[in-house]
């Protein structure tokens, strides 16, 4: 797909869905209001999250030990 193709972009119930069953619809949107959580686009009344800042919101999760702390914003 290409960056600007609108199929990158998934509402909150299927971006909760993309990342995983630790994750609900509610969540993005109490990330939405108290910060936290993935970048999103707001476009009116609609919230979509790009497939592309929904891997980077994953991958800024990972660690390799429990005993190393996560990095500041993560």
């Amino acid at each position: 797909m290409e960056p600007t193709d609108p199929r990158r972009r998934l509402n909150t119930v299927q971006a909760a869905e993309y990342l995983g069953p630790d994750f609900s619809p509610r969540t993005l949107e109490r990330w939405r209001w108290a910060g936290g959580g993935p970048v999103y686009i707001r476009i009116g009344k609609h919230v979509y999250y790009d497939i592309s800042d929904l891997d980077e919101f994953l991958n800024s999760k990972r660690r390799m030990s429990t005993t190393v702390p996560a990095p500041a914003g993560a």
